[in-house]
């Protein structure tokens, strides 16, 4: 039995179901009444038992961030409730997978939920979470940076606040490349050149049949003026801006800057090239700042970074952001201290704490000002350029399919045929925002 339903109700009879005398009975019931009452606020979990406990189901985070954000969250709660960090699977999959069938099983026991950034118009659609609204929501605007909060909004609706944000910017080796390039079509050039003097030249980047590959994507096409769905996320947009993101990811790929595994390639494997020396250039998020200082530190000594490179001259990069945001759940039984207890989760102090620890982009603009911040992210400057440009995935209730479509026709990336790949992405996206056909 759950612990939050572990009371059981007393019986009003003896051992033995014999009845008392009505005297005793009388005094015995109003000597336990004390000790009824203790049982029962031990039992409660909000209405009239006690300083309620608050469900936070998040991804497990291994460097006590998010555990001390929830303990200084409760001290400040002043006892009126207690927030419980629950840890989810470490895959997004999986995370998603059981907050999925919990909160479709109408579970009340969850309170605050970390969604990946393209969770949001899932769950609003299917009325899984509660919308921000009044002060509230407010307070979740106030200072916040535009784009991340473009992931927390549905149908021009505020469904969740930005807890933590990402960007990738361009990473790369000094020793190597004295000056970064400015565009794709550049540092193809300097791979070639690099490769030509038998030195490291590969491009890190992330090929692998997954989301990571869809990422890749719509970045390059909002870079080149487009995007994958239209304004409203009715129908596919595509056209030229895919198709010249298609032939940058096949040019890539069939250069000299390829590495050989690109097309098995994600985040880590990227970081760990870079790092055994084989690379000249890495797309990727900071965490591989420390990593590189810890793992290499001769070859951290000239690890670099650069804005993402642009996919033509005249049109600014627009990365692709990542993060985290905090939903309240359509059954929570504390809906109002949910609300409050997220907005303390996601505060200044807790946000440097992420960021400073975690390394986690805080999603508030006046933190990239502070000294603190600035010393543990000595590129804060173009971490923050690069959230005000970037864009998001597509916002759809669909994202799932519309990922898994996109990934599965650009790989391998060496066998991109540009305008037939847009053709069948275009056909596939049709038929996911329809709820037609078969995800490939």
């Amino acid at each position: 039995m759950h612990a939050r339903y572990g009371c059981r109700p007393v019986s009003g009879r003896g051992s033995g179901g014999r009845r008392r005398p009505t005297r005793t009975r009388w005094l015995r019931a109003f000597a336990v009444l004390p000790l009824l009452a203790v049982g029962l606020a031990a039992c409660g979990g909000g209405e009239g038992g006690g300083r309620p406990t608050l469900n936070w189901y998040n991804f497990p985070d291994d460097s006590g961030a998010l555990q001390k954000a929830a303990d200084r969250c409760s001290k400040a709660s002043g006892g009126r409730y207690k927030i419980s960090y629950n840890k989810l699977p470490r895959a997004a999959d999986g995370q998603r997978q059981q907050m999925v069938r919990r909160l479709a099983a109408k579970d009340d026991s969850l309170d605050i939920l970390g969604l990946d950034v393209t969770w949001a118009a899932e769950f609003a659609e299917a009325r899984w979470i509660r919308e921000w609204t009044g002060t509230a929501k407010q307070q979740a605007v106030q200072g916040t940076l535009r784009v991340p909060l473009q992931t927390s909004t549905w149908k021009n609706k505020l469904y969740a606040v930005p807890y933590n944000t990402n960007t990738q910017l361009l990473w790369y080796r000094q020793d190597l490349v004295p000056t970064p390039p400015t565009t794709w079509a550049e540092m193809t050039a300097m791979a070639r050149a690099l490769a030509r003097q038998g030195k490291p030249h590969y491009v890190e980047v992330q090929g692998g049949q997954y989301e990571g590959l869809t990422v890749w994507f719509n970045t390059l096409i909002n870079s080149a003026g487009g995007s994958i769905l239209n304004a409203n996320a009715t129908a596919p947009s595509l056209g030229p801006p895919a198709v010249r993101a298609a032939q940058v990811m096949r040019d890539l790929a069939n250069s000299p800057a390829a590495d050989p595994s690109l097309s098995n390639q994600m985040e880590d494997q990227n970081r760990l090239a870079m790092e055994s020396g084989v690379a000249a250039f890495e797309l990727n998020y900071p965490f591989v700042y420390p990593s590189m200082q810890a793992n290499n530190p001769k070859l951290f000594k000239s690890f670099r970074w650069a804005p993402y490179p642009r996919v033509d001259p005249g049109r600014p990069s627009r990365p692709t952001i990542g993060g985290i945001d905090l939903a309240v759940s359509a059954y929570s039984r504390h809906p109002d201290l949910a609300f409050e207890a997220a907005l303390c989760l996601r505060d200044r102090e807790n946000q440097l704490t992420a960021a400073v620890q975690g390394g986690l982009p805080p999603t508030l603009r006046d933190l990239y000002d502070d000294p603190a911040l600035i010393k543990a992210y000595p590129f804060a400057k173009e971490v923050l350029a690069a959230l005000e440009s970037a864009s998001v995935r597509p916002l759809t209730p669909a994202y799932q399919n519309i990922s898994i479509a996109i990934s599965h026709t650009l790989s391998p990336p060496s066998g991109i045929k540009p305008v037939s790949a847009v053709d069948t992405i275009r056909d596939q996206i049709d038929q996911a925002l329809r709820s037609e056909g078969v995800i490939p």
